[in-house]
């Protein structure tokens, strides 16, 4: 198995030039799972693999992140080969946020007959989930509100924070075996997210020489981050990453 992550996008809500962020895992050089899916990162997604995601990890529901689902919805409904077949992974407690902030309308269709979530396979989990043979832990990040941000880990391959501040506590569980980290930062710090001097206060040497910093405001920012000793993804950089520590067989495989 050959694994990869891919920066699809590495902006913030006001840096469209940089795409918005969002992480691709690669299997085999095949995209197996998609990371968040603003508008901008869906027609990045299609631009580069021809063909909607499979499947989409939610890290939180702020528009930058899911604006691309609607967009999503007609592509997959109004085609019986795709309808229902897409998985949306996302943390239990976002389920009523996604309802209400992309989902919640009076007729998805004018001529009625159809439900938002007709066109998803919605999965919503709690502490983690399993995707092609492989296992996730999901982990509450801080951004905005408790409960409505969740990182993802790949055991002992990646890490992806999500917007956040500093989860030093979250990442020596779920970075604990040498994971790439791909983390949310900007030059500077803010009550939403992380600032380069947040990363030297909170997080001990050796995880930050595994950071891959992500979500900053320009691409100034990310050169001084650079000049700072940190690697910073580049919009459509493909980073190797390890084997995970979970993987199974479908069931039924020989």
């Amino acid at each position: 198995m050959n694994l990869s992550l891919r920066f699809l996008g590495v902006g913030g809500a006001q840096s469209p030039e940089l795409g918005s962020a969002c992480g691709v895992l690669e299997r085999d050089g095949r995209p197996s799972l998609m990371i968040d899916c603003g508008a901008e990162a869906l027609s990045a997604y299609l631009a580069r693999y021809g063909e909607p995601p499979r499947a989409v990890y939610v890290t939180h529901t702020h528009m930058d992140h899911v604006g691309g689902l609607e967009r999503l919805f007609y592509r997959l409904y109004f085609d019986e080969s795709w309808r229902g077949r897409v998985r949306l992974y996302a943390h239990a407690a976002l389920v009523p946020l996604l309802q209400a902030r992309i989902a919640d309308y009076p007729e998805v269709l004018a001529e009625g007959g159809a439900n938002f979530w007709d066109a998803f396979a919605l999965v919503p989990l709690s502490r983690g989930f399993w995707h092609d043979g492989m296992w996730f832990d999901v982990f509450a990040t801080r951004h905005h509100a408790p409960n409505s941000s969740f990182g993802l880990s790949l055991g002992g391959s990646f890490v992806w924070t999500g917007d956040t501040r500093p989860v030093p506590e979250m990442l020596s569980r779920y970075a604990a075996h040498g994971e790439m980290v791909a983390h949310d930062c900007s030059l500077v710090g803010n009550p939403s997210h992380t600032g380069v001097d947040d990363l030297e206060r909170e997080y001990p040497q050796e995880l930050r020489t595994r950071l891959v910093l992500y979500h900053y405001a320009s691409l100034a920012d990310a050169e001084h981050m650079r000049r700072c000793g940190y690697r910073v993804a580049h919009r459509d950089e493909n980073a190797v990453l390890a084997s995970p520590l979970r993987v199974v067989e479908p069931v039924g495989a020989v």
